[in-house]
Formats: structure tokens, sequence, C-alpha cells
């Protein structure tokens, strides 16, 4: 037809044949959409030759409209006659003029050439038809291989209504069995189309999951960048306070402590060897205390021991054992201690200063000398000039110090604790500081990170799920890893660490129950660098996702030594269409 797209002709022909039975909503849904196409082809229809070709799709009908002629769809040099399509006779190099028979499903582009090449070199020995055309109706149409073309098998699943054996070779007759199929297919169809508008609904929540979870780490950022900007000031401050801390250190005018006498030295070894005693002394009564207890306990329990023996039993062992328990208590038995013992151990015990035997503070104290006077020069002065005299002395020695004239007083591996503590607040303010920075580089670097189209991944990190196979658990976190757990116990094996977001190519068969990769391209995530195999590589796995109603492991293979694939079904990787329902990202809509 003219102006019309011919990539719409499969799906305007399958509504046609369908028009009796739309039980399944998407079909009803589509034909509707198409019903001013589906006037025009009518007509296009009635008004063109009264049929087509056996075999041939009506995508290609137009290159079979003349009634005489034939000409070659890949090789239009060559022209046949009409009556030498389904002749059962390879006669065009690409196999056109056999739509209907197996004769040219030998063909390709290693073919040898023939006469009918008419010598020529750029001759194509493709296969120009994608097979065998079956009007399948009352279900789908679809195209069988040319090998299975009067093969003596009925391939249903692919021509269910038995054309593809017009021959009846061998007596094979193959019924048509469209309708039971088609039926099948679109109540199951239309489960399928409920399970993807439900994994639709699903997407959208994962996308606002995702953006709401993206949010929150922008606005994180924007927090973090003003908490940093007022930790800076804050560093600064405390920076300042500390070099003020620091010049108020230098300037201070403070008497050496110098070196102890070796009479102070001798008073302070005499005073930490008493306290020492004092308490090894307290230490070893308590010790007392707790054997006495402990000893009155056991002659209690020898006595009772004693009085409640059968002297007519005849073990030896106890008669022995009650015989030194009687010489034991005939013995005298050594004082423990008494009453005047135990206070006068109390008073020994006491710290010096509470007895006052000892005053320490009478020999620690120093003499004051001659030039410690010199230290206490401002308390001569006038109340009102002291205040002025400190400080103009405090400047005069920092400065003496600061341009290296005078030596600075101070112990260097001592400070005053206005010192430590200012010190202390500004290493506390820097790590502060690098702490809300590395969470800043943290968050950024989240932000341009690759979470899959939408950001959907982002609402799915972290989360796992897991499927039991065999004698094993398996479990993946999504972009986060996949493991190995035994169900007998033991460690479990880490089989990759997320790498990246990609997308394989694959064509497989779909099960019926829908829970496969079929065929198109699909998003991957990609583990790798796992717990290492022995004798071999790192561990690896491929999770390949496919469109589905929630997050399920399908499927867990090793397809090489330690390399592993996963099939699983996500809403993560549907499509959202206008109608609300969602499909395979990047599939085809086969439906």
């Amino acid at each position: 037809m003219p102006g019309l797209d011919e990539n719409i002709w499969p799906e305007l022909f399958h509504c046609l044949d369908n028009a009796h039975d739309y039980t399944s909503s998407g079909l009803k849904m589509r034909c509707t959409n198409y019903a001013p196409l589906l006037i025009t082809a009518a007509q296009a229809v009635l008004a063109a030759e009264p049929s087509r070709p056996r075999g041939v799709g009506p995508e290609h009908a137009k290159f079979y409209k003349s009634p005489d002629i034939f000409t070659c769809i890949s090789n239009p040099a060559i022209t046949l006659s009409s009556s030498q399509i389904n002749d059962d006779y390879c006669d065009c190099p690409d196999g056109s003029d056999e739509p209907g028979t197996s004769a040219c499903s030998y063909l390709s582009d290693l073919s040898p050439s023939y006469a009918s090449d008419l010598s020529s070199d750029n001759a194509s020995r493709s296969i120009a038809l994608p097979g065998f055309y079956c009007k399948n109706k009352g279900h789908q149409p679809n195209y069988v291989p040319f090998l299975g073309v009067n093969d003596g098998v009925c391939d249903y699943d692919l021509c269910c209504d038995g054309s593809d054996e017009w021959a009846q070779v061998g007596g094979v007759k193959c019924e048509n069995r469209c309708n039971e199929i088609g039926k099948a297919w679109r109540k199951q169809d239309e489960q399928r189309q409920k399970s993807l508008g439900a994994a639709g609904k699903r997407r959208k929540e994962l996308v606002a999951e995702a953006g709401r979870l993206r949010k929150q780490v922008e606005d994180r950022i924007q927090s973090l960048e003003t908490e940093i900007q007022g930790t800076v000031l804050k560093v600064k401050s405390l920076e300042t306070a500390l070099a003020d801390a620091e010049r108020q250190e230098r300037g201070k005018v403070v008497r050496s402590a110098g070196k102890a006498s070796k009479l102070g030295t001798l008073i302070q070894m005499a005073k930490d060897r008493i306290e020492e005693l004092r308490e090894s002394l307290v230490e070893v009564r308590e010790q007392r205390d707790t054997a006495a207890v402990r000893l009155t306990e056991l002659e209690a329990l020898l006595s009772t021991f004693k009085a409640e023996y059968n002297p007519n039993f005849n073990d030896e062992g106890v008669k022995r054992a009650v015989r030194s328990w009687e010489d034991y208590v005939a013995r005298d038995k050594p004082a423990i201690g008494d009453a005047a013992h135990d206070r006068d151990l109390d008073e020994i015990s006491k710290p010096d200063s509470e007895t006052g035997v000892i005053k320490w503070s009478d020999w620690e104290e120093r003499e004051e000398s001659d030039t410690d006077v010199l230290y206490k020069i401002e308390e001569y002065l006038p109340v009102a000039v002291r205040g002025w005299v400190d400080q103009k002395l405090r400047d005069l020695r920092v400065f003496l110090i600061e341009n290296g004239i005078l030596a600075t007083s101070a112990d260097p591996g001592s400070e005053s604790k206005a010192v430590t503590d200012a010190r202390d607040a500004l290493n506390a303010a820097k790590d502060g500081e690098n702490g809300l920075r590395n969470e800043l580089t943290g968050h950024k670097d989240d932000l341009i990170k690759d979470y899959g189209m939408d950001d959907v991944f982002r609402a799915l990190k972290g989360q796992c799920i897991s499927k039991d196979s065999g004698e094993y658990k398996y479990e993946l976190c999504w972009l986060d890893k996949t493991t190995q757990k035994s169900k007998k116990g033991g460690s479990h094996t880490g089989m990759g660490n997320f790498a990246r977001i990609d997308s394989i190519t694959v064509d497989d068969d779909l099960p019926p129950d829908g829970k496969g990769l079929g065929s198109g391209v699909r998003v991957a995530l990609r583990y790798e660098n796992g717990q290492h195999c022995w004798n071999g590589p790192n561990r690896s796995t491929l999770v390949v996702l496919v469109c589905a109603e929630q997050d399920e492991i399908w499927k867990i293979t090793e397809e090489e030594k330690c390399v592993y694939r996963m099939e699983v079904g996500t809403p993560a990787v549907c499509e959202v269409l206008d109608n609300g329902k969602g499909r395979e990202r990047g599939a085809r809509d086969e439906l």
C-alpha cells in the first residue's frame, strides 16, 4: 500500500486474522488503535490479487504481484516465469522463488554458483525470506525455517495451523490447533499484561524512591558545605586562641624549679617507701582475714564430718582422715591475733596525713632565697600601677624571646593547662573538619555514580534477595556483592563484588512461565574480584536482569570454572509505557 510503513504489515494482518477473538486486552487495545489502518488495509486486501503464493508473508507480497513473471528479490537481474515459483526447484540464488518448499533451504553465502546466476559475481546466495509463512488464524502468524517444511513433523509451536506440512509427507497430516493454542496464549498473555502493569507501577515507585534518596544526598551536600564553612571559621578562631595562649605562656616570669638537694631526694624516697609499706600491710592484713574465715569454715566442715561418720563403715581412707583431724585438734593452735593487735595495725595503716607523726610538708618546704624576692617585685607596687607594669614586662619578655635575645624559661616537655586545652580544642576542630570534608567527597562521588536509567538502582542498593539451589543458597545484594552459602554450615563464599552496570545481547528461548531472558538487549550487573578459586581465577558473577513484577533469582549457572551467571527478574529494568504498563527495556513488544 503506497505511503504505509512496511513494518506495520505483520501487526495489521494479525489483527485481521484474529478479529473474531479479542479476549486479550493487549491485543484489543493495539488493534483498536490500528482501526483506521485496518480499514485501509482491508480495502487494499479486497482490491489486491486473490492470493499470495504459498509460504509468502504479507510484508513480501509486493514481490509476487505479477501473474506472469517473477524477479529474484536479492538478484533483480534474474527473471523467471511465475510457473517456476514453488516448483520445488531452486532457481534464484537467494531462494526467493521457493517460499513454500524446502528446495532452497541449503542456501548460504558459501553455496556454489550455478547456471541461473547468469555468471554474475555479485549474485546473493543468502536466503532472502525469513522462512515459510504460517497464517495461524486464531493465534499469531509466524515463520517456520525452510528445513521444517514438509519434514513430516508438526511444528505446532511455530505453525499451529499445520500448513507447513501441506504435502503430507509420509502420510503426516497436521490438524489446525490455532484456536486452542491461541486461546491458551491469550489467557497467558492477559496474565502477563497484568504482571507487566504491576511491574511498571512498581518501577515508578522505585524511581520515586530513588529521586527521594538522591534529594537527601543533595540536601546533605548543601548542609555539609555550610557546616564546613562554619568549621573553617572555628578552626581559624581556635588557631588564634592557641597562639594567644602560647604567647601568654611565654610572657610569664616564672621561677625555675631547679634540682632538688640530696636531702630532698632522700626525703622523697623515704616518703614513697613508707607509703609502699603501708599499702602492703593493708593488703597482707586483708589476706590474713580472708584465710582465717576459710580456716574456720573448713574446721566446721571437718567437725561435722567426724561427728556424723559411721565408725562401722570399713573404709581405711575415711578412718585415716578422722584420726588426722583428731590429731590436728589436739595440737596447740598459734594465736592469729587479738583486738589490741588489730588496733595497732589500724593505727599503723593510716596515712601520715591523718596520724600527724611525720609532717612531710615541713621537710618539703623550700627556704626562700634573696633572689626570690625579685619575683615578687610587683607585690611592692601600688595596685593602680601593678597591672600596667605586669603587661609591659610580659610584652618585653615575649619580644626578647621571639627575637632570640632571651631564651624561654618554659620546660620543653611541659606546658600549662590553658595551652593544652587550646591545642586539644584546635585538634578536635580540625578532625571534625576533615571528617566533614571526607563525607562531602563521598556524597559528591555518589551523585556521579552510575545507578542505571532514572537512578533506579539507588532505591535497591543494599537490599538482598536469595535462592536455594541444590546444597547451596545463593544471595544477590544489589550493587554490593554476590555470595554462595552452604546449607550444611561453614563460611560464605564471595562470588564477586559489584563493579559496574553493563548491557548484553541474549537470544534464549522464553519458557512458558515467562521466567527467562528471551531475546534482545538486557541490562546486566557485573560482580568481580570475589573469593579466589582454588587453582583458578577470582570468582565473578554476571547478573542478567529481565523485567518482572518482583525481585527474584530465577536461575544460577556456572558457565566456566568460578564464573557464574544469574538470571534475575526485577521491575527496575521495566520500561514504563504511555499506558502505564511495563516491558523489557530495549526489547521488542511481541504481543
